[in-house]
């Protein structure tokens, strides 16, 4: 019986040898077209063990020491491209956008997306989708009240909120998904919702856990391994259900749309979808169809809630840690708004401290370290190496953000990264984080507009402190995957 046993296994290194043989020498044939370099790797697993889940951005820049800016790796079965570093992020994005304007592969939104909707999109539906929501959202921003006065509303009602704790300390995370949902509730449905509101309180409870389970460790091992984990319970599967509630809960509002839709004065973003509808009804590739626009309603959601939201949360968090920051912000809002009236937009340009120090947290808290996938629209030559048509390539944002050429010493939080000498507020074109190119952020205007109103009316009126016995401010990420999300944490506010 041993003998066989030992046959047997030698019959199975020779087979591994002689798959590893044909998979080397494959390679090297197409040596002509050289892919980039990468750790070998494994039948279903791909790179996982080459790859820290719990920092997939710091496991990339290990790579990149040996790699170099430009390397394959594998999630699961799949090669993905990652490029890292200002020079060639920028090259990808904006210098030859044009040949990676496809929509990478990203196992998670591939299965609640189904290529529907514009952030998974490609091709014409893109295209179609994405000129229609930058028009739609620009149109909606000037409409009989405009965007600017919600936003202002919203953050008086946060506010509110704020003030109700009367020193006490609380965890803002809710309040600051409410106000953020509710911006969005405001584009797409045309209404707000009180935050006592038993429905909206179970969408934004649903979009912030969801946010957690997708950068959870099954979260991301589900986006490095999909073909097995589709198989397996675990919170990966929770964050399907959660997922599939928040379609419901857009679809709905879809449908009551439909009932109440006034032609001659449609009131937000589904409605303006709906007579676009009715517009193409004729033309049969149209791609103004109900589950696009059910897609597009959950896109707006997902990415215009939570994004916000965590980056206010680790705002305030921040401000805790560098006092000094917060009070430099509190003399600027004196001396250019004063007590007697709100912010408005129009005062971010007069504040270049205030606006330093949003670019500075946005940089330094890197939300999507990783950037969001694109994929090759055909065959691309790159910095020497080939990538085919249809390749998944990361422009890795996080390595744009701590690029020391672009930020000196960019582990160090400092809002003078964005001031010239003379403290005017200084540009830069490696701040990425709303991507770049022609499949940036369709939200960018209205995030920067959130964050900057919402920050500026909460300092205005109340001074943030540690709750009593906190001495030390943590604000290195609780989770860090897909993105890095702050550690849970309490404040206190009191009046100035």
């Amino acid at each position: 019986g041993s003998m066989a046993a030992v046959g047997t296994v030698g019959l199975l290194l020779a087979a591994c040898v002689c798959v590893l043989l044909f998979l080397l020498t494959r390679g090297r044939r197409r040596g002509a077209g050289k892919l980039p370099p990468g750790p070998f790797p494994l039948p279903f697993l791909g790179n996982l063990l080459q790859m820290d889940t719990k920092d997939l951005a710091n496991s990339m820049q290990a790579l990149r020491a040996r790699y170099g800016p430009v390397f394959s790796v594998h999630f699961g079965e799949e090669r993905a491209v990652m490029v890292l570093g200002y020079e060639e992020v920028r090259e990808v994005l904006l210098e030859r956008g044009d040949e990676f304007l496809d929509r990478g592969s990203f196992p998670s939104a591939d299965r609640t997306n189904r290529g529907l909707g514009v952030i998974m999109s490609n091709g014409k539906r893109w295209r179609d989708l994405r000129r229609f929501s930058l028009s739609a959202l620009r149109d909606l921003g000037m409409g009989k009240r405009s965007l600017e006065e919600r936003v202002q509303d919203e953050a008086q009602c946060l506010l509110e909120e704020f003030r109700k704790t009367q020193g006490q300390p609380f965890d803002p995370t809710f309040l600051l998904g409410s106000a953020t949902a509710n911006i969005i509730c405001h584009v797409v449905f045309g209404q707000r919702f009180s935050y006592t509101d038993g429905d909206f309180l179970t969408l934004v409870r649903l979009l912030s856990e969801s946010t957690q389970l997708e950068s959870s460790l099954p979260g991301q091992i589900y986006n490095i391994i999909p073909s097995i984990m589709d198989y397996l319970p675990g919170p990966h599967q929770r964050f399907f259900s959660n997922i599939r509630r928040i379609q419901d809960f857009g679809a709905s509002w879809v449908d009551k749309h439909r009932e109440t839709l006034e032609p001659s004065a449609p009131r937000d973003y589904i409605d303006s979808f709906l007579l676009k509808m009715e517009q193409e009804r004729q033309q049969p590739e149209s791609e103004f169809t109900l589950e696009n626009l059910k897609m597009c309603v959950y896109d707006l959601f997902l990415a215009g809630t939570e994004t916000v939201s965590i980056t206010l949360r680790y705002a305030l968090l921040t401000l805790l840690k560098y006092p000094a920051v917060a009070d430099k912000i509190y003399e600027e809002i004196h001396r250019v708004i004063g007590q007697e009236r709100a912010p408005a937009v129009k005062d971010r340009t007069l504040m270049p401290y205030t606006d330093a120090t949003i670019h500075e947290i946005q940089r330094h808290i890197n939300l999507l370290p990783l950037g969001f996938p694109r994929a090759t629209v055909r065959d691309v030559l790159f910095r020497g190496f080939v990538i085919p048509k249809g390749t998944t390539v990361y422009p890795v944002l996080g390595s744009v953000l701590n690029d020391p050429q672009q930020f000196p010493e960019p582990e160090r939080f400092a809002p003078e990264h964005f001031l010239d000498a003379k403290g005017a507020f200084k540009k830069s074109g490696a701040f990425m984080v709303f991507s770049a190119g022609k499949r940036n952020c369709v939200g960018e205007g209205i995030a920067r507009m959130e964050l900057f109103l919402f920050l500026t009316t909460l300092l205005q009126n109340l001074r943030l402190s540690p709750p009593p016995g906190v001495r030390a401010v943590d604000v290195q990420p609780g989770i860090s995957g897909v993105a890095n999300l702050p550690p849970p944490f309490q404040i206190c506010v009191t009046p100035h």
